[in-house]
């Protein structure tokens, strides 16, 4: 009988002491999430410890799954499934926040494309005009005004993997003056486009 109390014991303080570290990654996401982040090494050093954080909380790890997409994604739901408010859908701050983030995407597969035509080509500096941090966030956003708020617990997760995917872009693009790009560096900079194209489809389904 005393063993089983004391064993009642640690769990119960295990559970409270747990519970804090959980809620203080969150906590702590979501600050960071509304404070901004300036850099896109920064985010990509953000999004990393998110990661981290995530991994040690078991009702994450063990969130549904379905098809191909949003693998890999917890929380993210099928959007046949998402509830979207038409009226709010029909805005022009969410058409607008729609018509933009197509340009992302359209700015993709410009990237692409002239990859497919010089492979040495420097895509950074369109990167960077074209993917402005701020602006981005402000575009996706403005379509998840639309959603309920158990379809933006998964769309969330879609904006910060974008970002992180243009982050990623800009890192892997980037070439020594002088040294040409390899096949190899080439393969992972398509790599890089093709899923940042896939999260902009991901997340305009929610808006279709």
């Amino acid at each position: 009988m005393k063993f089983t109390v004391f064993v009642t014991s640690l769990f119960l303080v295990g559970s409270e002491a747990f519970a804090p570290s959980a809620g203080i990654a969150r906590s702590s996401t979501a600050l960071n999430a509304e404070n901004g982040v300036t850099t896109r090494i920064g985010f990509l050093q953000q999004s990393a410890a998110a990661v981290a954080a995530f991994t040690l909380i078991p009702a994450q790890a063990n969130a549904a799954k379905y098809g191909g997409f949003g693998a890999g994604s917890p929380e993210v739901i099928d959007p046949k499934d998402a509830i979207v408010d038409e009226d709010i859908l029909k805005s022009d701050s969410v058409q607008n926040g729609i018509a933009a983030v197509r340009g992302y995407k359209q700015s993709v597969v410009d990237m692409k494309a002239a990859l497919a035509s010089d492979n040495q080509t420097d895509i950074g500096p369109k990167i960077r005009k074209d993917f402005d941090f701020s602006v981005v966030r402000t575009d996706l956003n403005a379509i998840n005004a639309a959603l309920d708020e158990d379809t933006q617990r998964g769309t969330d997760r879609i904006v910060r993997a974008i970002l992180q995917d243009i982050t990623e872009l800009e890192v892997t693009q980037k070439q020594k003056p002088g040294v040409p790009r390899s096949e190899t560096r080439l393969g992972n900079v398509n790599k890089k486009l093709d899923k940042l194209e896939k999260s902009f489809d991901d997340y305009l389904a929610f808006a279709n």
